[in-house]
């Protein structure tokens, strides 16, 4: 089969062929149709993801397909069940055994690429906005980073559960996505005065930040007494540094989220939230919005894509 994978962190990703695996006890193998990419990739390559699989690493930690063979002892999802899957990697391949588990049957009306792009970037702003931010109707919603894989999907989330949204997201275009996704106010981070605007429209009750650095520090000045800050991620290349006398004074909270790390300690918050989410799904409420699709020989462009900040919504490459 074909993969694309990195030989050792720091390396170039490169397309290459491997042996078809076999499922192991507990798991099943997948015939792979989509895989989305996340700034997590990018991480991974690096070596600077919060999790580091020995090499080689077969790149792609959200995918989708058809249940095509299961492991001895494994009882399901039966094979030819369609599937998303959210795994350390191994997406950006033609097959893939991963933990019968983190297999989620997925409606035969949702698209591959839909369902590949679907459950790292919803289930994030999902878990982030209720489980951890306890998001409330009538309050005010700042989404930094409004038209990335992430970002967008606050917008929709943020709407959706009754709050009024602030997009901040870079040039008209990207803001333009942002506000069709139900952005009631879009602000430009490059011109905008970030602090200022935001404090002219009420200030932000929550602020959904998945960018980091100088955007951060803006945001938690307009931040209201009692706000809450969901630190999401770090695209922006500069991890925040959080003044403590600041979230003293005005009773600021500071919440770190990394979706993936429920797996290991609470694994129904997860399942609970997808469960929401694919209900939200089958009513018309969320729509995935991927801006790029690219086959797989062409996946060191689409992870170029993310790196460079072209894209709008999520990247997936097609097997």
């Amino acid at each position: 089969m074909r993969r694309f994978a990195i030989t050792s962190y720091g390396a170039t990703p490169a397309l290459g062929d491997a042996p078809v695996p076999e499922p192991k006890p507990g798991e099943v193998r997948v015939k792979i149709a989509a895989c989305a990419l996340n700034f997590a990739d990018l991480l991974m390559i690096e070596g600077k993801y919060q999790e580091r699989p020995e090499p080689p690493v077969t790149l792609g930690m959200e995918l989708s397909g058809t249940v095509e063979a299961l492991g001895p002892g494994t009882t399901g999802p039966a094979i030819g069940t369609r599937v998303a899957v959210y795994s350390n990697g191994g997406g950006l391949a033609e097959h893939g055994c991963f933990a019968a588990d983190r297999c989620l049957p997925i409606p035969d009306a949702m698209p591959f690429d839909a369902a590949a792009a679907f459950q790292i970037a919803y289930g994030t702003s999902h878990v982030a906005l209720d489980h951890r931010a306890r998001l409330q109707p009538g309050e005010t919603l700042l989404v930094l980073g409004a038209a990335g894989g992430v970002g967008l999907t606050a917008v929709e989330i943020g709407r959706k559960m009754g709050a009024r949204v602030i997009a901040c997201a870079r040039g008209a275009d990207k803001l333009k996505i942002a506000g069709a996704a139900g952005a009631d106010h879009l602000l430009d981070s490059e011109t905008a005065d970030l602090k200022a605007e935001v404090r002219a429209l009420g200030g932000a009750d929550v602020v959904y930040d998945p960018v980091g650095g100088a955007q951060f520090d803006a945001a938690l000045r307009a931040t209201n007494p009692e706000g809450r800050m969901i630190v999401v991620g770090f695209a922006g290349g500069t991890v925040q540094q959080i003044p403590a006398n600041h979230l003293l004074v005005k009773n600021i909270t500071v919440i770190g989220l990394y979706w993936g790390g429920y797996l290991s300690f609470r694994p129904k918050v997860l399942t609970g939230s997808l469960a929401t989410l694919m209900g939200w799904y089958a009513e018309g409420a969320l729509h995935p919005h991927i801006s790029h699709r690219l086959p797989l020989e062409r996946a060191g462009e689409a992870l170029e894509l993310l790196r460079s900040r072209k894209s709008t919504g999520k990247v997936v490459v097609t097997i």
